[in-house]
């Protein structure tokens, strides 16, 4: 493949990571220009600087949607969204000709992709295409999950999401903590189910923790810009300084 000037803009380190490293291997001409986190630095950045040849996206940032880039800046380059969405944002996708990758990427999706936008078409191409997808993605409506099917020893039962308290990952399994201290182990990635919860609800604090808006008893303040979450059940969640502006705008709502 030929040079190319690649943005990531994804607020999960190892997807980031991830996105690197086959990125390197599909293209070892790519330069990654820079990696951002959140709708606020993806927008001063793109306001700021020449146009990537090519942004890979995820849909859900640290804080909001990045859709939400597109509404406040005038994005010029072809976009490659990476992240685990509703179905009909993947059909939306393969019918405007960008390309959609579900997590985790695979190498060959990656340059099948970076094959497509490689071939040169005006700018305006790629505008009409995102005004295309956005105005499908705004006549939607995301539907969350309302409840898990636990397995028994002897049959199931269901939890709903409202008795969720919080959700943390020990040893690579996931738990939900419900509000009368139930823990349950759950098949699902922490992930999967923060793309699954209602942002509305529940926030992704950091790795181990997803966390419901009434399970957070009081906010201290850390060390270095950090926030400390004291939850029911006495425990402590911190949040790093890179997500506690996001948390604030979560919860300042």
């Amino acid at each position: 493949m030929k040079e190319m000037n690649v943005l990531i803009i994804e607020d999960e380190q190892l997807s980031a990571s991830r996105l690197k490293r086959i990125l390197s291997e599909v293209n070892p001409a790519a330069e990654v220009l820079a990696v951002l986190e959140t709708v606020q630095e993806a927008v001063q950045w793109l306001k700021t600087n020449p146009s990537p040849d090519v942004a890979l996206m995820d849909v859900r940032l640290a804080d909001g949607l990045s859709f939400e880039v597109f509404e406040k800046v005038r994005v010029t380059c072809p976009v490659i969204f990476t992240t685990a969405f509703d179905e009909y944002a993947l059909r939306a996708f393969k019918v405007n000709g960008l390309d959609y990758l579900l997590k985790p990427v695979e190498k060959q999706e990656l340059s099948m992709a970076l094959g497509k936008v490689s071939d040169r078409h005006p700018e305006s191409f790629f505008q009409e295409q995102m005004r295309s997808f956005l105005s499908q993605f705004r006549g939607k409506s995301t539907v969350y999950r309302k409840r898990f099917l636990i397995p028994l020893v002897d049959g199931y039962k269901t939890v709903p999401v409202e008795e969720v308290d919080y959700v943390f990952s020990e040893a690579k399994v996931c738990h939900l903590v419900l509000k009368g201290g139930q823990r349950i182990a759950v098949p699902q990635t922490m992930e999967e189910l923060e793309e699954e919860l209602d942002p509305d609800a529940f926030f992704r604090a950091n790795r181990q923790f997803i966390v419901s808006v009434e399970s957070i008893g009081s906010i201290h303040n850390g060390f270095n810009g950090k926030l400390i979450l004291s939850l029911r059940k006495d425990k402590e969640v911190v949040v790093s300084r890179e997500k506690a502006p996001a948390l604030k705008s979560w919860l300042d709502r």
